[in-house]
């Protein structure tokens, strides 16, 4: 499949996805409240910081890898397996210390029903990463595509039925579930209960790098969400979390297909020694004359943007808004470099990239969002992209130029 190919596919994921989340978005606005969202935000900063810090980078690894993945899914699975028991411990010993630290008694239900999902998820097919590995994007469209289907027809269904933030959590189960089904029916290459400890500690060296990637980048990611909850509170962090979703959404979704696809693409390129640097420019091009126009359209209609997808009850989002809008071009333009250093297995510069858009958020987030409010969180986010870009195209234009 040709780049082409490869974009129109993965587009068509994103597109269909992200359409389909904004409905369950939509509606849920109308049902719940900021701070119901807020509630469910907590969950899931918890569990998404667990599931980042024990990362093992076996899906990266398998991507870059020249040999048949085979060799390695039986003792990733078994990792995974063991893995998600782990996260699912940690949540439910640290639940109370969590609604502790966000004073918020109302999220404990949420997160230890939530500590269900990574169990579940331990037991996905490792093998699914063989749609992206051999660039059979039409294939992961339909796999993708279904579970979130699911995810949203049932998050509703319990969201009009509940009127709670469990509806979130209760989707997500459902989406698990059924992805561990449909990543051993659609998929003949099946991991077994093996373990071998020699093709740990490769998986292990090798990934190291993205682990360390993975946390920082979850930091900076989320670093002001983790910051508004504690200092702000639930109420708040409902309406900045929706905020960065309808900013950073179509913006960020366009850069991801795109990562997403040049990123094998760059890995085959590697290894067969053919020069990267034309379609790199191309496809920084490409989508920076994509993203930027939509960022334009976010900061220009903020108000009529969150009535149509929120309500009227939302109209606190509108400033974060702009703001984020700005952040999700800049974004983008700095993470256009993580494929093609990952594709020269430079792990570690995409980890010290990060490290620097998490100093540069680190030093900023506190006083401005004491002096600014919400609105000084997301000007937090731009200053942390901004400084990733200089080293960025520097290592760039090191290897390209190679």
């Amino acid at each position: 499949m040709n780049l082409k190919s490869s974009l129109i596919w993965t587009g068509s994921l994103r597109a269909v996805t992200r359409s389909l989340l904004i409905l369950k978005t939509l509606i849920l606005a109308r049902i719940l409240t900021p701070a119901q969202f807020g509630i469910f935000g907590i969950a899931s900063l918890a569990l998404g910081f667990l599931e980042t810090v024990t990362e093992t980078g076996v899906n990266v690894i398998l991507i870059q890898e020249k040999k048949n993945i085979s060799h390695y899914i039986n003792t990733g699975w078994v990792v995974s397996i063991v893995r998600g028991f782990l996260i699912s411990l940690i949540i439910i010993g640290i639940s109370p210390l969590i609604t502790i630290f966000f004073d918020s008694s109302e999220s404990l239900f949420s997160l230890r029903l939530i500590s269900l999902i990574p169990i579940i998820r331990g037991f996905i097919n490792p093998a699914v990463v063989s749609y992206q590995k051999n660039l059979k994007f039409n294939s992961e469209f339909k796999f993708r595509g279904s579970l979130v289907f699911f995810e949203v027809l049932t998050t509703v269904l319990f969201g009009l039925v509940l009127r709670s933030e469990i509806a979130f959590v209760l989707g997500m189960i459902v989406a698990s579930l059924l992805e561990v089904v449909l990543s051993f029916a659609t998929i003949s290459l099946r991991p077994k209960l093996e373990f071998n400890f020699k093709k740990l500690k490769i998986l292990m060296f090798l990934g190291k790098w993205i682990t360390f990637a993975k946390i920082f980048d979850y930091l900076f990611s989320h670093g002001d969400d983790i910051v508004v909850g504690k200092l702000l509170g639930v109420y708040p962090l409902g309406i900045y979390q929706q905020a960065y979703k309808i900013s950073t959404l179509p913006i960020t979704e366009i850069s991801e297909t795109f990562q997403k696809v040049t990123f094998p693409l760059y890995s085959k390129m590697v290894t067969q020694n053919i020069s990267v640097k034309r379609i790199y420019f191309k496809t920084i091009i490409t989508t920076s004359l994509i993203v930027i126009p939509f960022g334009i359209i976010l900061y220009l209609f903020p108000k009529e943007i969150v009535i149509l997808l929120l309500g009227k009850n939302w109209l606190e989002v509108i400033p974060v808004l702009q703001v984020l809008a700005i952040f999700g071009v800049i974004k983008t333009i700095a993470n256009s470099s993580f494929p093609l250093l990952l594709a020269f297995k430079r792990q570690d510069l995409v980890m010290a990239l990060t490290l620097i858009g998490i100093l540069g958020l680190g030093f900023t987030i506190y006083p401005l969002v004491s002096i600014y409010g919400l609105v000084g969180v997301g000007i937090s986010t731009i200053i942390g992209s901004l400084v990733m870009i200089p080293p960025a195209f520097y290592w760039i234009n090191r290897y390209i130029n190679d």
